[in-house]
């Protein structure tokens, strides 16, 4: 990669988009982050590429023009990359990396995540905080430049050295076992325990050393020293401008195995916790400050029930009272990611809506806006990253949609409606193997179901393509925003039509049409996709005689659930998913989360005896591809072995790709490319009537 952004060129040899070769679909940059310098002169990214062995995807910071005037120019070239950008009230830019300590002795063993800073002035970036067990997030009061840090820390350490010695203790005995006391016992990929994370108070950062002089050590003071097992203090927090406070969600107990989160807020100069909002019926989460450090905003997540799944709402919380106000009622979405404008009037927030990913932005005051509605102010679209400049002139975010992978945008923060182009970027794609439209359907009871479809070149009622049901995650979630891991341009380049649903369960449409699914998923969410292909396959772009199904965790599910109910499809791919619903609830990493929905099921097993996809196993005519994580926490690899076994024991045509070292995703780039091959090469052989062709690597 050069260190300006410019437009793609090809040679006569280069294939028509990156997309028609899995190696140049993975070397592809890919964006992350935003972070706006005060002033609101800088934007910078972070930027994923390949390593030099290509084994690894590595970051560096890009510094992005905020007026969208010239090209985008990269900062750091750190051998172990750069991420997490946040600048100081100064200037300085601020980030993590593993790179290692210039002045630290060769055999100081590997390096962990560390605060990195680039000044202001340019010149090269200086270590400005380490700790042997690595940083492992940090923010920055915007008015003082003071900083906190979060930090894992063992349990009765009282400092760092305490802290290195019983993790060196642990490692020369030999010693990798766990003690638990509460539940949960780990998190999607990774172990919980023995060392929790902390939040510490940092200050202001130590000045660059000058030659024959000394800069004073930073002093780490623990705010959260009660933190302790399962889940620690969180990482969950926000600096208010002043640096007088830290506001943090706090995990507590709910019921006997259960987890909820509230709203605490430190004082800083004392240490003193107090609670700001605590709902017994919610979680509370993604608190951000006002500018004049007076007021909170929040996230409200009610608690589901059995009958009843969460909603979202925000919350206006009075820092010196704790008098709290709905900002949000009435809306029928779910906000998320709020944050207040620059003068305070005004909060903005995400959120899904009708298979977008929008921008809102209501009143915080007395003054209305619109009678006080959330006014929408993107159209097309999925943001993220919101930025807002101080001086209130402008907002930065990085979108994405189906025909485009995330970019920094600027957009006005008042006028509705926006479909800002890009900044000058480092990740465009100039070109896609086809083209996107939005369709509609009809459900059984009435209800529009929304789906992207993705059309190949040169699909026409003469040339009509074949057709991949492509079923999302979450299950509370849309299709809505460009995904690596779940790419259909990566399908149309080999002439797949690709359909992308949003059935009952999904976000963005209602509580109504989240209900409808709640506790049913083999009812509504079904049938519902079922409509969505038949409006597919209406389509005379379309060939109805040559389709498939595909999805990963929920979707896998729902993949699976396909697989037992239907057989008209040619083939099934499903991914991470769930077959054994009582097995998964017992075994995933929350599963009081679950039985929320499905009940205890020894008690209320109704639900999971409607619902499981291996009660009905024997149905399965269609050939099946299984691909499954070992470290896949969340849906453990128990469900994809049981799947296997059902499968192979009754003679379902099926193959299994396991990953050993790969999680609920497949994060590895080789692993990645081997991913998308097999799942091309089993399309290709039950969809097209090719011959099997196994990957060279596999």
């Amino acid at each position: 990669m050069s260190d300006t952004a410019a437009p793609l060129e090809q040679s006569d040899d280069t294939p028509p988009s990156p997309f028609h070769r899995i190696a140049d679909f993975v070397a592809l940059p890919r964006l992350g982050g935003l972070a706006l310098s005060p002033d609101g002169s800088r934007l910078v990214t972070s930027v994923a590429t390949l390593d030099a062995e290509g084994k690894k995807w590595q970051s560096a910071l890009w510094e992005v023009d905020p007026a969208g005037q010239r090209d985008a120019r990269r900062l750091t070239r750190g051998a172990s990359g750069e991420s997490s950008p946040v600048f100081t009230p100064a200037g300085d830019l601020l980030f993590t990396s593993t790179r290692p300590d210039p002045t630290a002795a060769k055999d100081g063993g590997d390096p962990k995540p560390a605060l990195w800073a680039l000044p202001a002035d340019g010149g090269e970036a200086r270590l400005v905080l380490q700790r042997s067990a690595g940083v492992t997030g940090v923010a920055v009061a915007a008015d003082t430049g003071d900083v906190v840090v979060v930090a894992s820390t063992m349990p009765g350490a009282p400092d760092a050295e305490a802290d290195e010695e019983l993790r060196t203790r642990r490692k020369d005995a030999g010693v990798s076992a766990l003690l638990h006391e509460s539940y949960p016992v780990r998190y999607w990929d990774h172990d919980l325990g023995p060392a929790v994370p902390h939040v510490y108070w940092v200050g202001q950062l130590p000045a660059e050393t000058v030659p024959g002089t000394s800069a004073a050590a930073p002093q780490w003071r623990d705010l959260t020293p009660e933190a302790g097992p399962p889940l620690g203090s969180g990482t969950d927090l926000a600096v208010s401008p002043d640096g007088r406070w830290v506001a943090r969600s706090e995990e507590l107990p709910d019921g006997p195995a259960g987890r909820r989160s509230r709203l605490v807020l430190i004082e800083v100069a004392t240490g003193e916790t107090r609670v700001l909002v605590d709902d017994p019926l919610a979680d509370i989460s993604a608190a951000r400050f006002s500018p004049d450090s007076r007021r909170v905003v929040c996230d409200r997540e009610s608690a589901s029930t059995y009958a009843e799944p969460p909603d979202h709402t925000l919350l206006l919380v009075d820092v010196a009272t704790a008098e709290t106000r709905e900002l949000t009622p009435g809306f029928d979405r779910w906000p998320s990611a709020p944050q207040f404008s620059a003068d305070g009037t005004a909060v903005y927030f995400l959120a899904d809506d009708d298979g977008r990913h929008a921008v809102f932005r209501v009143a915080a005051d007395g003054d209305a806006l619109e009678d006080g509605a959330p006014v929408r102010l993107t159209d097309q679209g999925a943001y993220s990253d919101l930025q807002v400049a101080r001086d209130g002139s402008a907002l930065y975010a990085l979108r994405s949609g189906y025909d485009t992978p995330p970019v920094p945008v600027r957009l006005d923060p008042h006028a509705p409606g926006q479909d800002p182009a890009a900044l000058p970027n480092p990740g465009t794609i100039s070109s896609l193997p086809g083209t996107l439209r939005e369709l509609d359907a009809t459900a059984a009871d009435g209800t529009r179901v929304q789906s992207w479809l993705v059309l190949p070149e040169g699909a026409d009622a003469t040339n009509p393509a074949p057709l991949v049901l492509w079923v999302h995650g979450g299950p509370l979630m849309s299709w809505n925003s460009w995904s690596w891991r779940w790419t259909p341009w990566v399908l149309a380049a080999r002439g797949y039509a690709v359909l992308l649903p949003n059935p009952a369960l999904s976000q963005g449409f209602g509580q109504d049409f989240v209900r409808r699914g709640w506790g049913e998923w083999g009812d509504a969410p079904y049938t519902d996709l079922m409509a969505a292909v038949d409006a597919a396959e209406a389509l005379s772009e379309i060939d109805q005689t040559r389709t498939a199904a595909m999805g990963g965790s929920f979707g896998g599910y729902m993949a699976n659930w396909i697989a037992t109910q239907t057989d008209r499809f040619r083939a099934i791919v499903t991914h991470a998913s769930l077959w054994h619903l009582d097995g998964f609830v017992g075994a995933t990493d929350a599963a009081y989360y679950w039985e929320k929905e499905f009940g205890d099921p020894l008690t209320e097993p109704k639900r999971y005896e409607q619902n499981s996809p291996h009660r009905y196993a024997d149905a399965i005519r269609t050939p099946m591809l299984v691909i499954h994580g070992d470290k896949d926490y969340r849906v453990p690899i128990g469900e994809g072995l049981r799947l296997w076994y059902d499968l192979q024991k009754r003679g379902v045509p099926s193959k299994f790709l396991y990953f050993p070292d790969e999680n609920h995703w497949v994060l590895t780039p080789g692993n990645a490319a081997v991913w998308y091959e097999t799942v091309l090469a089993f399309l290709a052989e039950h969809v097209l009537g090719e011959e099997w062709r196994r990957p060279e690597l596999l």
